[in-house]
């Protein structure tokens, strides 16, 4: 009996050292716990998906696996595109699972509501995946990060660049929902200011099938640019039927004001050849990008897109936050956040404002013709990078109230 006692001691004793040693090293529970929320059976797959996963996990690995002496996790999550979903997953790891900080985030409508309840729990949220700029505009928070790109980003790459190579009357193809419209809404103010004008615009559901409507009232317009205010398969699909109409035979040119690489090897070169497009990372940019693309490659099967190396990047300095901190203490790490430099493969001096938009530079891109490809995922001709400054809003003019 005493011996059962004395082990009972031990174990205990053991059991309170460990949970000691943890918090003294400024971790609350022994672990650190990083969930990726996105869409990884949906219109949105490829777009991030469970590659988005395996970006983190890279992260990870190439951080050393521990932060302060504990253990790092990474835990994933389908959200389906739906704002319920999400946020019920989303209460569910900050509640029951223990995690810290929720990334990723794909769709405008899940981010901000996982935002919404990040903040009320006093959580960490980092979004690499959705788009629209209330993120960190009227709907910021203190705990809230937008790091790969935003739609006003994506509005100052190609629509700026289509209206200097005149493309002055657009006509807008949009998803209908909070991304879609931002995105219209932000090019459309980007072509007016450039003398450009708008001729309509139509909106359509998320991951719809037919878009003959939607792309005859496009064709009837006479706009020469028919804006596609949509992003993954839908942007795809939107291509492809429109080649069938014969549009841009007829004169007038797509604009795919969120395509991917992912979206264009979906496509096919064939198909994509000539479409401008903005991205926050093409891993045919220099050495650094090659080697994070191969590594990526080799995991994967596919090149990154800027969500999967924006994905990376957004854990990678979350972890050098919880380390320079020395906890990771909500406030702690999102003042490090705040007051970091950006330096790795995704986000080349980046800084972060008070409204928590990581800016960094965006590059305007072209679709290659399959001719002057010269290996697979070889799809990009790089035009002009666009400093950070330029994509991104102003913070003082961002409308969040967390901007002094």
């Amino acid at each position: 009996m005493r011996n059962m006692l004395l082990a009972s001691v031990a174990i205990f004793v053991a059991g309170a050292s460990a949970v000691f040693a943890a918090s003294a090293g400024g971790v609350s529970d022994g672990k650190v716990k990083i969930g990726i929320l996105n869409d990884q059976s949906g219109v949105y797959a490829d777009f991030g998906g469970k590659s988005s996963v395996e970006a983190a996990k890279m992260a990870v690995e190439d951080f050393g696996g521990k932060v302060l002496g504990a253990p790092i996790e990474i835990v994933d999550a389908d959200h389906q595109n739906k704002p319920d979903i999400a946020s019920n997953i989303a209460r569910q790891w900050f509640d029951r699972d223990q995690v810290d900080a929720i990334m990723e985030l794909t769709t405008s409508s899940v981010a901000l509501a996982v935002q919404a309840i990040a903040k009320e729990k006093k959580k960490i949220d980092i979004v690499t995946g959705a788009a629209t700029t209330e993120l960190t505009g009227k709907q910021c928070s203190p705990y809230g990060f937008h790091w790969a790109y935003d739609t006003h980003a994506l509005a100052v790459g190609t629509g700026g660049a289509l209206v200097k190579q005149g493309g002055d009357s657009w006509f807008f193809l949009t998803a209908d929902y909070a991304f879609g419209y931002s995105l219209e809404q932000q090019t459309s103010e980007f072509v007016k200011a450039n003398g450009g004008k708008v001729l309509g615009s139509v909106r359509h559901p998320l991951s719809t099938s037919d878009y003959s409507s939607f792309l005859l009232q496009a064709q009837s317009s006479g706009a020469k640019v028919i804006g596609l205010a949509n992003a993954g398969a839908d942007t795809q699909n939107a291509i492809k039927q429109a080649a069938e109409f014969g549009i841009t035979q007829g004169g007038q040119r797509l604009a795919a004001l969120l395509f991917t690489l992912a979206e264009v090897h979906g496509l096919g070169l064939q198909a994509a050849q000539g479409l401008t497009l903005t991205e926050g990372f093409y891993w045919n940019r220099d050495d650094e990008s090659r080697k994070f693309g191969e590594r990526f490659m080799k995991r994967t099967g596919k090149m990154p897109n800027m969500i999967h190396a924006g994905t990376y990047s957004a854990v990678m300095q979350y972890l050098k936050a919880v380390q320079k901190a020395g906890t990771d203490d909500t406030d702690a790490v999102a003042k490090e956040l705040h007051e970091m430099p950006v330096d790795d493969v995704f986000g080349r001096g980046g800084t972060v404002g008070a409204n928590g938009r990581m800016i960094h530079d965006m590059y305007l891109l072209e679709v290659k013709k399959p001719s002057e490809s010269k290996m697979p995922w070889d799809y990009y001709n790089v035009l002009a990078t666009i400093p950070g400054k330029e994509a991104y809003i102003d913070p003082a003019k961002s409308g969040c109230d967390l901007v002094k």
